[in-house]
């Protein structure tokens, strides 16, 4: 066994991911099952038609306390967290001084504190900032006893409401501190999918319990990382380390919807002045769909061409979307190229494969609403 594998981490699902057979390898530091018996295909064809669960216990989950927190939290990151109501979620990143994302993040409004979700791979570099950046004025309290499932699926609503009639009637982008079957929980409708669903903060003594309660319905089976990883390419969303980083800006990244009007007037947080330029005079390169012609997809760091031959960027991620039936990727290009409907070519083995730009996202997203 490898000093690697030996110093994994493990959720507090660890024991009923290996009961149910899950086939279990190293993301972020922890051990994760990256699918089933069943298989990522059937997972990701679960997901879409019925519901899944996945256990996302891995990624960070803290609150921000303070006399306000919301202003404090808007010096690190450029999202209206001022202008949250009770109750309702933000998606936001950590920003550098050159207005690289440093991660990206989900912000609560719980009404005394901020719930705050961020990337596995970035919690601790995350909490370092914090406290870095706000010193004494705020109190980051990391909640390592809370686990974190997520359920998502058209059915994940009737699945969920069943146990907590409450969630039937949530809609996207909110949260609310719920009994899910007498077991007290925080439950945000939201996810990574593009599907319906929630995504459920549980004490670890209990998440067991949950998670053999919601997968004893006949709609749900659970679901791995390599479904989550197909579900959420084909939905169009941004995987920290590959899609987004350091070196790419909101603007670059196309998350300027989340940016809200009064923070990109007002500045006042980390790499405002180069966000704001690009805001107004555009940025030099954008995160672009991509669909090739053929059936060979096109895996991360290909490189993409011009009809001429020449480089003007890289895909970031790709691979087959089971439910759009081919390869689909995401990349970076020039943004003279970024237009849909651009002719492009995929640099696959040395030879130039067609392929055009396309609007994002590749499947529909189904949120509620409403």
């Amino acid at each position: 066994m490898s000093e690697e594998s030996t110093n994994l981490k493990k959720t507090a699902l660890y024991d009923w991911h290996e009961s149910a057979g899950g086939k279990m390898v190293p993301f972020a530091g922890y051990s994760m099952p990256v699918q089933y018996s069943d298989g990522i295909l059937a997972e990701h064809h679960q997901t879409r038609a019925n519901a899944s669960l996945f256990d996302v216990g891995h990624m960070g989950q803290a609150l921000l306390h303070g006399n306000d927190p919301a202003a404090l939290m808007e010096e690190l990151a450029p999202g209206d967290i001022l202008g949250l109501d009770k109750d309702q979620i933000r998606y936001t990143q950590l920003t550098n001084e050159q207005g690289g994302i440093i991660d990206d993040l989900m912000v609560t409004q719980t009404g005394s504190a901020l719930y705050l979700v961020v990337n596995a791979g970035c919690k601790d570099k995350d909490y370092t900032r914090i406290r870095e950046v706000l010193g004494g004025r705020a109190e980051l309290e990391v909640l390592d006893d809370q686990a974190l499932l997520a359920l998502q699926g058209p059915a994940a609503a009737e699945v969920l409401s069943g146990f907590a009639p409450e969630a039937e009637t949530m809609k996207f982008m909110t949260s609310a501190e719920i009994g899910v079957a007498g077991i007290p929980c925080r439950v945000s409708r939201s996810g990574y999918t593009g599907e319906d669903g929630y995504e459920i903060s549980v004490p670890n003594n209990r998440a067991e319990e949950l998670a053999a309660l919601l997968c004893g319905n006949e709609h749900v089976k659970p679901a791995g990382l390599g479904a989550r990883d197909t579900l959420r390419l084909e939905a169009g969303l941004c995987l920290y380390g590959n899609d987004i980083d350091e070196t790419t800006t909101p603007v670059e990244a196309a998350l300027t919807w989340s940016i809200g009007k009064r923070r990109r007037e007002e500045g006042g947080f980390p790499g405002a002045d180069v966000i704001q330029s690009q805001l107004r005079d555009g940025a030099p390169r954008k995160r672009v769909g991509i669909k090739p012609a053929g059936k060979a997809p096109a895996r991360a760091h290909t490189e993409i061409v011009d009809e001429s031959g020449a480089r003007i960027g890289e895909v970031t991620s790709g691979g087959f979307g089971p439910t759009s039936e081919g390869p689909v990727a995401m990349g970076y290009v020039e943004t003279a190229h970024a237009a849909p409907d651009t002719k492009l070519g995929l640099l696959v083995r040395g030879k130039a494969l067609e392929a055009n730009v396309v609007r994002l996202p590749f499947v529909k997203h189904q949120y509620v609403k409403g």
